[in-house]
């Protein structure tokens, strides 16, 4: 069963989206959206609280709070994530999942950690990452810090051990597609996704309902996020299952 994720990406209370992870507009109110979703049958809602790793603060929990309030599907949070503690307010508070991306990075045993307290299904571990120019290694290398740092990690090899300490589950973005609307990275989305055993959500570059089917298809992708073609309507979320529906994708009802 395929599943569409639309996105919250949070700045300063409200869900912005850019391009390549910078110049951010205001899209909508969280709230709004968030019931939006949940009423057009979305199978799950991220919410990524983008400046909280670059302000060095922890997830805001009054905005998560507010978004949990309304939301009746499962709810992913990421973003100022750093340890248990932080893990456990948010589970707390009635999050259904944590995700993690560059507290990973610098400490690959919290994923272990994390498992072993809370249990595999209530950790994502996002991984970002961008493509380098041919001849500079790695080909597809991690970024952290909302995609200002490079790690010198592969993405694939770093796709299998975060898999090998049990992560839940991965969402992968592309840097370089993100906001383009040109579509998913394809090649790396597909790369992850044949490389590990649990399931691959793509992220990043979905601009029309064909790249939905593309990340399902030729990605691989266990599930197909996306925020702009959600929050500006160019795409519905009953249109996004129909159209795979029709396409013999399984997806939920």
């Amino acid at each position: 069963m395929v599943k569409i994720i639309p996105c919250l990406d949070i700045k300063e209370g409200r869900v912005v989206k850019g391009i390549n992870f910078v110049n951010l507009k205001d899209a909508r109110d969280p709230v709004e959206a968030a019931q939006t979703y949940c009423q057009q049958g979305a199978d799950e809602l991220v919410f990524l609280d983008i400046f909280a790793t670059i302000q060095n603060r922890k997830t805001r929990l009054d905005w998560v709070k507010k978004v949990r309030d309304v939301t009746t599907i499962p709810f992913a949070v990421g973003g100022g994530i750093n340890s248990l503690e932080d893990m456990k307010a948010l589970l707390d508070i009635g999050v259904d999942k944590v995700s993690i991306n560059t507290a990973a990075v610098k400490n690959p045993q919290l994923i272990a950690q994390a498992v072993k307290k809370f249990g595999r299904d209530h950790l994502v571990v996002a991984i970002d990452g961008k493509k380098n120019a041919s001849g500079h290694a790695p080909r597809l290398e991690v970024v952290i810090n909302s995609g200002e740092k490079s790690t010198g990690l592969e993405v694939v090899a770093w796709a299998q051990k975060v898999a090998s300490l049990g992560a839940g589950e991965i969402l992968l973005t592309s840097k370089d597609a993100d906001g383009t609307k040109t579509g998913y990275d394809i090649e790396m989305t597909r790369a992850v996704a044949e490389a590990v055993q649990i399931p691959v959500t793509a992220s990043g570059g979905a601009g029309k309902l064909e790249h939905l089917y593309e990340a399902v298809v030729k990605g691989k992708a266990s599930a197909v996020l996306a925020a702009s073609v959600f929050h500006f309507g160019e795409i519905s979320i009953p249109e996004a299952k129909k159209y795979l529906k029709e396409r013999g994708i399984s997806i939920i009802d």
